[in-house]
């Protein structure tokens, strides 16, 4: 673990609190590090780097985080909130209806709210380089991954087709955002129900 995982502030750090902790807040933080994290990964997430960023001192930091590693737990939540959750939700959901529990499965991607595919792909990055972040990751693509086959099944397809037909469409999704393609968002949406038709096999 280096230095800035396990530190404590020094004084003088405690005693600049008074000075920022009313101009810079906790959420100002976070937004500074997953914006580090998104344009160059983890290695980039550091407390003197986001400091000379935001134009602060230390100290404004340790008023809002005991360590860099409190800091990296609370980039996990914001991820978990906004990328995890939503998908989460719909696990309760009573499953009649297939293509309908598939819309809202793909739905999530579609509007980006508040789903972000930015922070998806730096967490998946960041993953690379920890086992621990890995297993979150994969835990997650397991969930999500699940949901779709739920749906496949429930639209009368066997075991194997729907996990297949699930996984076809989980990777395009994973492939439209680590490509970085570009679409205006109105031809996503016009083209939405053509991608719906081609991966649940519909006329």
């Amino acid at each position: 673990m280096n230095d800035e995982m396990k530190r404590s502030p020094t004084s003088p750090e405690r005693s600049a609190r008074s000075e920022t902790r009313k101009t810079l807040s906790r959420e100002a933080w976070i937004a500074a590090a997953i914006a580090a994290l998104e344009k160059k990964g983890i290695a980039n997430v550091k407390i003197d780097h986001l400091s000379k960023q935001l134009k602060v001192t230390r100290g404004s930091f340790y008023f809002h985080f005991r360590n860099l590693k409190d800091l990296l737990d609370s980039l996990l939540e914001e991820w978990r909130q906004r990328n995890c959750k939503p998908f989460e939700a719909l696990i309760d959901q009573d499953v009649i209806d297939g293509p309908a529990f598939f819309d809202a499965i793909t739905g999530v991607w579609i509007r980006e709210d508040p789903f972000s595919p930015r922070l998806d792909l730096a967490i998946r990055d960041w993953a690379r380089s920890s086992a621990v972040i890995d297993r979150k990751v994969q835990a997650q693509d397991d969930f999500r991954m699940a949901l779709l086959v739920r749906a496949f099944a429930t639209m009368g397809y066997d075991e194997d087709e729907s996990l297949i037909r699930a996984r076809i469409t989980y990777f395009q999704q994973i492939g439209y955002y680590a490509t970085h393609f570009k679409e205006p968002p109105a031809d996503r949406k016009r083209f939405r129900s053509l991608y719906t038709k081609i991966l649940i096999g519909s006329d």
